[in-house]
């Protein structure tokens, strides 16, 4: 065994060696510090894992695999449950500490308590780090130090609130010896067949952290400064597309700060520095739904507002794979959907128009589509995907919960000219523009290019909704407070 004292870090959603603290502060005591990932078949056997996310995942365990080794150091991985697997490891090792980074998940905090024991019970020391966030829980309260539940006394608080500079990518580490590997047995990097998922498609956001710094450069120089008036046209390259790199940590957020800072301090106009700042704003409302998973963790379950939990949705099993497959009859929705399911991945703009459709014009549980998104989106992301929907279904953290999107004025207002449709529904290529974005397709036209006829009236529709939405607000009796 080495002389020197040896720190595990486990890798989860931090899949990178700059701007990172629980890294930087494990190198500060020793450079012996090994990063491993643990693939956990407690995560990977739900079936509400994306094969584009899994193979986004593996190609960014390949680029920390690869920055560990040019400094040095060595990342392992291993498959198996973390409960036991992180122990035993440490034990193995002899491991002075595991340091890792904190998360909000239910099924990661519980998990993660499990770890912390059977350490402390070894005598082998646990330090944690917020590392996924730029305000930890707790930070961010209000008056009455309790949580927020409504995004913009948080944002104005959050904003308020100074930021850490970003770290440095830690240097010179050193490797496991040759007998210390001996008795732990690693597994090579899986492949996504290994896995048991298959995913061809290119991703829209190459893997690593290196590409993620290159997309944030790219976007900051050309974009940033136009994001607030652009962000809401799918057709569009104008967001920042980072998405999946801020899911599993590949960029850190510190680092995304200072960028934004640095552009919004030198930029030319305040309506420049107002687009910036409504994508800090973007950032603090990722923040704000993982800090309200944090403190209701119930919100992975079910609805937030209690009312609404035993809400009658319609069971229709023929409108939902509709809505899955992109084939409702309302061309934004299908354009959107079928995105979706070719690359993983989905405009914010088109993710609310979409919902909106599930729950208000099929009335359909937000639950359903909920647990579909996570299925395919590369940026899959428990907190940001329940908010979202929540927000969209009338049953989250919202002053004004009831929103009803319209697809066709929608789609008249974003995709003015028609070019994200007829990108995603090549066969309406030839339907005119006013046509296309009205939904006012002749049925013979609908016939003949083999697409639906909308397989729901809206009007008819949110009519019935708000009909239902009315008789569950009225159950007050049931109201809750948090």
């Amino acid at each position: 065994m080495s002389n020197w004292d040896l720190i595990i870090f486990w890798h989860r959603r931090d899949l990178r060696l700059s701007d990172h603290q629980g890294l930087t502060r494990a190198r500060e005591y020793t450079s012996k510090v090994v990063g491993i990932f643990c693939f956990d078949p407690g995560i990977l056997e739900k079936d509400s894992i994306a094969p584009a996310r899994i193979k986004y995942l593996l190609g960014s365990l390949a680029a920390l695999s690869e920055s560990y080794a040019k400094k040095g150091g060595q990342m392992l991985f291993f498959w198996g449950d973390p409960g036991q697997l992180i122990p035993e490891l440490a034990q193995k090792l002899n491991a002075k500490a595991v340091y890792w980074s904190e998360d909000v998940e239910p099924y990661a905090r519980k998990r993660d308590r499990t770890v912390r024991e059977s350490l402390e019970q070894l005598g082998i020391q646990c330090l944690t780090h917020w590392d996924q966030l730029l305000h930890s829980p707790g930070e961010i309260l209000s008056q009455s130090q309790t949580p927020y539940t409504v995004f913009t006394p948080f944002w104005k608080n959050w904003y308020s609130k100074p930021k850490e500079t970003p770290l440095p990518s830690v240097e010179n580490l050193q490797r496991l010896t040759t007998d210390e590997l001996e008795l732990i047995d690693p597994i090579a990097l899986p492949s996504i067949k290994d896995l048991g998922y298959c995913w061809d498609p290119q991703l829209d956001l190459r893997p690593g952290e290196p590409s993620s710094l290159e997309r944030l450069e790219l976007f900051s120089q050309n974009h940033l400064e136009y994001y607030g008036e652009l962000r809401n046209f799918p057709s569009l390259s104008a967001t920042s597309m980072l998405s999946p790199a801020l899911k599993f940590g590949v960029i850190g957020l510190r680092n995304i700060w200072q960028t934004i800072q640095n552009i919004h301090l030198y930029s030319r106009s305040d309506e420049i520095r107002g687009n910036i700042t409504t994508w800090a704003q973007e950032l603090a409302w990722r923040e704000f739904y993982q800090h309200c998973l944090y403190f209701f963790p119930e919100l992975a379950k079910g609805a937030h507002r209690r009312e609404f939990r035993n809400f009658p949705w319609q069971d229709n099993q023929e409108h939902f794979q509709a809505w899955c497959n992109g084939y409702t009859g309302y061309p934004i929705v299908d354009a959107a959907m079928r995105q979706l399911n070719q690359t993983g991945w989905m405009h914010n703009r088109c993710r609310m128009i979409v919902a909106s459709f599930l729950t208000k014009d099929l009335i359909l549980n937000w639950q359903w589509g909920e647990k579909y998104f996570m299925q395919k989106l590369v940026d899959g992301d428990l907190s940001a995907n329940n908010g979202g929907w929540q927000w969209s279904a009338s049953t989250g953290m919202d002053p004004k919960p009831l929103r009803i999107f319209n697809p066709y004025t929608q789609a008249q207002k974003f995709d003015p000219e028609g070019d994200y449709i007829r990108r995603w529904l090549p066969e309406l290529s030839s339907i005119e523009t006013p046509d296309l974005l009205s939904g006012k397709i002749p049925p013979l036209e609908r016939l003949s290019c083999n697409y639906p006829m909308p397989i729901v009236d809206h009007n008819e529709q949110q009519k019935k909704f708000k009909i239902l939405y009315q008789e569950q607000k009225s159950f007050k009796s049931n109201e809750i407070e948090y």
